[in-house]
């Protein structure tokens, strides 16, 4: 018996090297079957930069103390750091009866609904994957699809030192500029932006049995 579409566990994780968690992402979505569930690992990662599989070594500038790790998802290079809520969807498209570009909508609607729920007017961008406020880019989004299942995810710049930012063309842009929440409602936190956002995506993709937990998946079998 298969899992109903409409279960979704929520990890907490805090803040979290990038490595062993896209690791275990891989292995998570390697050895899920048609009863597992859906999953959104919600967590901050300390400084790195991360490549995506067409990544191209032109748009990183100015490299100063921060790694550089090539990863499996689309997409050029951005930048991670305490401060920006990263939400990894780990879900089985099929079971939902979504494609991926309907999850790309979902993601990014996600987000414009949740900062239209603050007084924030921000758009999508044909052909360039995000959120944008005036031009400037406020989240971001990169997935990896295996056997109908997804892993990686988005992240939402909220307050954070976004000066690594200019040490590459973020995404593959040259001269694109970044903002974050706090620069624009600065009363705001990230635990608050986080549920709110979990609500936002979660409704948009059918879930209404959610359960919430922080147990690492980190080097641990679930």
């Amino acid at each position: 018996m298969t899992t109903s579409p409409n279960k979704l566990i929520i990890r907490d994780l805090g803040i979290q090297d990038y490595g062993p968690i896209w690791q275990a992402m891989q292995k998570f979505t390697a050895e899920r079957n048609e009863s597992t569930p859906d999953e959104l690992w919600c967590l901050e990662h300390p400084p790195v930069f991360t490549m995506g599989l067409n990544g191209k070594k032109e748009h990183l500038l100015n490299i100063k103390n921060i790694p550089v790790i090539n990863i499996d998802r689309g997409g050029q290079v951005t930048y991670h750091g305490p401060g920006q809520l990263i939400i990894y969807t780990l879900i089985d498209l099929k079971r939902l009866n979504i494609g991926v570009k309907d999850l790309i909508t979902a993601i990014e609607k996600s987000i414009i609904n949740l900062l239209k729920q603050y007084g924030i007017n921000g758009k999508g961008k044909e052909n360039a994957p995000g959120v944008y406020i005036k031009q400037k880019k406020i989240a971001a989004l990169g997935l990896r699809i295996k056997r109908n299942r997804s892993y990686h995810g988005l992240s939402l710049n909220i307050d954070m030192d976004l000066t690594p930012f200019q040490q590459i063309n973020p995404c593959g842009y040259k001269g694109l500029e970044v903002t974050q929440v706090k620069n624009l409602k600065p009363e705001l936190d990230l635990n608050n932006i986080k549920t709110d956002l979990i609500t936002h995506l979660s409704q948009l993709l059918g879930y209404n049995n959610m359960t919430y937990t922080s147990k690492t998946i980190v080097n641990k079998n679930l």
